[in-house]
């Protein structure tokens, strides 16, 4: 069988999204994200209400689309922009929480690499274990826009869970903590394998909405709109 564009996820016709697309997990951010940063933004998908949009950023054709929640669900729409689309860069720029001492409400997060709890990459069969990395040529352009602006963050390790009610071992994030990861999330590394595997680009901005270890947090009105400079910087990093 041979797939083709537009797809059972995506309603966009070939050409209608850009070679960089930003993806959040929340459709009302990518709708934020495309009424405020876009020029001439247009609704290119609506399928299952993640919502895409493509617009000019100072010049640059760019695209916002939601992700959903999980590795499935980024693992469907970041495989069908790469392989059906020719999208060249994804750049997540989602919400986590910290487990890192150091980090606090509003921080940014860069995912150097996602420790993974999900089995999505078995399906390749590899005899060891994959390590879902970020493209450095996009990390390095991200880090060097965000000391620009003067912004604070932290560059590292997250995890990237399937569960995000754990039935018995709550402790387990402190023993990731205890190996320096960030924050914990849900979709990078999904993203980072699919991207290995399609031999493009990804890289995930994470802003902190909540601290997993103290238990403070933001309103979900605030996650989706007041969370600027990631999207900031992954619009200026656009290809």
């Amino acid at each position: 069988m041979t797939l083709k564009a537009p797809t059972h996820h995506i309603s966009a016709q070939p050409g209608e999204i850009a070679k960089t697309v930003l993806m959040p997990g929340d459709p009302l951010r990518a709708k934020f994200i495309a009424e405020n940063f876009l020029e001439d933004a247009v609704q290119v998908n609506s399928i299952r209400c993640m919502y895409a949009y493509t617009g000019t950023y100072k010049g640059k054709k760019v695209s916002v689309m939601a992700s959903g929640i999980g590795a499935p669900t980024m693992g469907v729409h970041a495989w069908e922009l790469y392989n059906l689309y020719d999208v060249e860069n994804i750049i997540r720029v989602g919400t986590t929480g910290a487990i890192h001492d150091e980090l606090k409400i509003g921080d940014l997060v860069f995912a150097l690499g996602a420790c993974y709890n999900t089995p999505y990459a078995d399906q390749y069969k590899l005899s060891g274990t994959f390590s879902a990395v970020a493209s450095y040529p996009l990390l390095r352009d991200a880090v060097d826009k965000a000391d620009q602006m003067k912004a604070k963050y932290m560059v590292g390790n997250v995890y990237s869970t399937d569960i995000f009610y754990p039935e018995y071992d709550r402790e387990e994030n402190e023993r990731w903590s205890k190996m320096g990861v960030l924050s914990v999330e849900m979709e990078t590394a999904a993203l980072y394998i699919v991207a290995a595997r399609a031999g493009k680009k990804a890289l995930s901005i994470l802003t902190v909405s909540d601290h997993v270890m103290t238990g403070e947090k933001v309103s979900a009105d605030i996650r989706e709109k007041n969370f600027t400079d990631m999207m900031k910087i992954a619009l200026e990093i656009a290809e």
